[in-house]
């Protein structure tokens, strides 16, 4: 039975890899390295090392491997930045969906859990986003999830496909020292490069109708994000129901502050990070409920936040010098 995973070559793609391999299953990794690292791939796992807008390969993949299903990460995922390259973000993220589709088709492969956002969501007017949430994505990145959600279904009404959509927030931690985040753009990769250059974290507001006035979020364990995308791969090939969306939340999230001051205890960096003004659009909370994936998914927060961020911390520090900047 092997899986084939999309951007299994990132951060969390690789630890879908890794858990697959924990449940005895055969991962394959096609990733085209542009965000990836092939260092984070496995000696004994394949990689294909090819763009999902390069229809033939990903069919060829699909053939050679003999693949059972498909685990789908692989995306362009920087919600700010796909306000300026939509159309990039539109190429990745949905032509990209639709070759993976359109190669499944053509092979017979009928098994998709896709990596969705809860980006679909925008700024939901809620105290908790549960599946019925209405989506309102006000992002390119936040409507191509949304899109490639409707893809998945879609296709479904047309062909022998099952399929799943995991929507979530922000990933952090590490289940491995030796894979890391690397992006630009997350809160604590962010923090700790600013540790390592000696300059000042920030928080972007501090006068939010929350607890401590700082912005709450769900922030959830790559490790637990990677272990709901496999059991639902397990699921589908144990034939057991499957609802089309899944929301992947913590039902309480932590504050800006609470990052902070458990980087600085876990870190042991003495700092007060500076307080800048609010930035235009974000909303004070949004937190969504796990409840239906605990159900299906055995979906648990089963790291807290310390073990987050001591573990994200541990494999940042083990990249010292070879963290890429």
């Amino acid at each position: 039975m092997t899986w084939l995973v999309t951007g299994g070559a990132g951060y969390i793609g690789a630890h879908v890899v890794r858990a697959l391999q924990d449940a005895g299953m055969r991962p394959v990794v096609l990733d085209d390295l542009s965000t990836g690292f092939a260092a984070f791939v496995p000696d004994d796992v394949p990689l294909v090392e090819a763009t999902l807008l390069d229809k033939a390969a990903v069919t060829e993949a699909l053939r050679e491997y003999d693949v059972t299903g498909v685990i789908h990460v692989a995306g362009f995922k920087y919600a700010g930045v796909s306000v300026t390259r939509p159309l990039h973000t539109y190429e990745q993220n949905v032509t990209g969906t639709v070759n993976l589709l359109d190669a499944m088709v053509a092979t017979e492969v009928s098994r998709i859990v896709f990596s969705s956002s809860a980006a679909t969501f925008g700024t939901p007017d809620v105290d908790l986003v549960t599946e019925q949430t209405p989506v309102a994505p006000e992002s390119p990145y936040g409507e191509t999830k949304l899109i490639g959600e409707w893809l998945l279904r879609d296709v479904a009404r047309a062909h022998d496909l099952t399929h799943t959509s995991l929507r979530y927030f922000n990933v952090v931690g590490s289940g491995s020292a030796d894979l890391y985040d690397t992006s630009p753009h997350n809160l604590f990769p962010l923090v700790f490069d600013m540790l390592y250059r000696g300059d000042t974290p920030r928080i972007n507001g501090d006068d939010y109708p929350t607890p401590d006035g700082t912005c709450v979020r769900d922030y959830i364990h790559v490790a637990d994000l990677a272990l709901a995308h496999v059991t639902a791969a397990q699921r589908m090939l144990a034939g057991e129901p499957l609802e089309p969306v899944y929301n992947l939340g913590s039902g309480d999230g932590s504050s800006v502050r609470q990052i902070m001051d458990t980087i600085r205890k876990v870190t042991g960096i003495d700092f007060d990070p500076a307080v800048h003004p609010r930035r235009p659009g974000d909303p004070a909370r949004i937190v969504a409920s796990g409840e239906l994936a605990a159900r299906d998914l055995g979906w648990a927060m089963r790291h807290d936040l310390r073990e987050m961020v001591a573990s994200a911390w541990a494999a940042r520090q083990k990249a010292g010098d070879d963290y890429p900047r």
